[in-house]
């Protein structure tokens, strides 16, 4: 058995008929985490026992011919900033280094009710606030694909496993790229819903408004089987869709995509972006041509000032959803002190990192009085345009392609002196946050140096099965190996 190799269909289709056992999966996955990880460092916390028990649980019930879910056996890892039930999530910071949930977040709950085998939480920037795994309170995941360089953020260490072979599939959460921009630097697919399509229940939150949970795969078809496991309404969640939608996303990616009309717009082409990302998304462009899709070129004038709204918005809802953690309530809580005030203070300036308290003065300044209009009011503003740019695009075309990131991977430490030359590594990204559709990356092409490169696929509200289609029928034509250590 493979398991590095094998996707998440083949280990739910052999668990299925019997060509091997979950437990068989869980004990050979696990050997393979303790070789590969001390090298990669995807992993916080790892559930082995907890596996070994529910894959043994898996068993029985096929043994016994009773039903199973869409995931029977199927191990997954889980970001750090999504609650499970009695296993440490820490979101890779000091403030929640001894934090136990007592609840399962939503989608965390329907995966085992799809009986998936939930096997360890992996690393991320802090609170999810970067773009490199490098904000991490307790290690820094390197991208498989070159240990000295970095996997993305803020889930990369979701991206990370799936690329090295130490998890099939993964969840991330996505707040202006988290899950498609390493997606693309460790060569795996990540998709980011619709916003509200899946749960936030349980997902620690950084941004509500545009934070999204997703899965990361080897394959389209294992984020369309994820996918339709977690999607759905929740009472839970306010921000919920109020009604159900069609989730048969695996009977979506088959058939033709002839007639597709797609937009790329001119913007995404301009400077900044590396030639060589550039001439791979030009080739993926004539590849979808040859597939009988029409391939465009539009304008989206206001593409690149989304970044600088972005950052607003987050970091203003950052601020007040990171007040919570004071030392009083829960969370780390200061030694030395006197009074109240300074409890407070000194725990959240001990137990937040550089990049959270960045990004929180930042969100407390475009709030306060005498800013908010000149900053946040106008970022609003900035995203309604947005919204509206892409519903006029959508009106006239299916989908949407650009590149992933305008960035190969870089180097671990490159950019962590220069904060907005990271936060550059997001301009292909961001602005679907603001809009609330949804996108893909996947893997389209390797760079000199043997780097992977992604293409974004983007469409309108609810436009996942056109989104997976399209992705599925490139997959199939480049045929990419996701898998960067054999």
């Amino acid at each position: 058995m493979r398991i590095g190799a094998m996707t998440a269909y083949e280990i739910k289709k052999g668990i299925e008929e019997k060509e091997f056992t979950s437990e068989e999966v869980v004990i050979e996955l696990f050997k393979r985490i303790k070789e590969v990880d001390k090298d990669v460092d995807g992993y916080l916390t790892l559930c082995e026992e907890e596996a070994l028990k529910t894959a043994r649980a898996i068993d029985e019930k096929i043994t016994k011919g009773e039903k199973v879910g869409k995931l029977a056996g199927v191990p997954i890892a889980v970001k750090d900033n999504i609650c499970t039930d009695g296993i440490r999530t820490t979101c890779a910071s000091k403030m929640l280094e001894d934090f136990i949930p007592p609840y399962d977040a939503t989608v965390v709950k329907r995966l085992k009710k799809e009986d998936a085998v939930i096997i360890g939480k992996t690393n991320m920037d802090e609170f999810a606030m970067g773009s490199s795994n490098e904000n991490s309170a307790f290690k820094k995941t390197k991208n498989p694909w070159d240990l000295k360089r970095v996997p993305g953020g803020s889930s990369g260490g979701s991206a990370a496993v799936v690329a090295a072979g130490i998890a099939p599939i993964s969840l991330g959460s996505d707040t202006g790229g988290s899950i498609r921009q390493p997606a693309a630097f460790c060569g795996v697919t990540g998709f980011k819903p619709t916003y509200g399509l899946v749960s936030r229940f349980g997902l620690v939150a950084f941004a509500s408004s545009l934070d999204q949970i997703g899965p990361f795969g080897k394959t389209v078809r294992d984020c369309a089987l994820t996918l339709e496991v977690i999607a759905g309404h929740d009472s839970m969640d306010s921000t919920s869709l109020g009604k159900e939608y069609d989730k048969d996303y695996l009977s979506a990616l088959d058939g033709s995509i002839e007639g597709l009309k797609i937009a790329v717009p001119k913007e995404f082409f301009g400077k900044g972006l590396n030639s060589e990302i550039e001439k791979a998304i030009k080739d993926t462009m004539e590849k979808l041509r040859s597939m009988g899709a029409v391939v465009e070129e539009i304008s989206m004038p206001i593409t690149e000032e989304g970044l600088s709204a972005y950052y607003v918005i987050s970091s203003a809802e950052a601020s007040s959803n990171l007040s919570r953690y004071d030392g009083i309530r829960y969370g780390y809580r200061a030694k030395n002190y006197e009074t109240v005030d300074e409890l407070m203070e000194m725990s959240r300036s001990e137990g937040f990192g550089k990049e959270v308290k960045r990004r929180i003065m930042l969100g407390t300044y475009v709030l306060s009085s005498g800013y908010y209009d000149a900053y946040y009011n106008r970022a609003q503003k900035l995203r309604k345009k947005i919204q509206e740019q892409y519903k006029e695009v959508f009106e006239s075309y299916d989908l949407i392609l650009s590149p992933t990131s305008p960035v190969l991977p870089f180097l671990s430490g490159e950019k962590s002196s220069n904060p907005l030359e990271m936060y550059l590594a997001d301009i292909y990204t961001v602005n679907i946050n603001l809009a609330g559709v949804p996108a893909i990356s996947i893997p389209c092409a390797f760079s000199s140096e043997g780097l992977p490169i992604g293409v974004q696929i983007i469409g309108p509200h609810f436009g996942e099965k056109k989104i997976l289609k399209t992705a599925y029928a490139l997959e199939q034509e480049l045929n990419i190996d996701t898998l960067a250590i054999k």
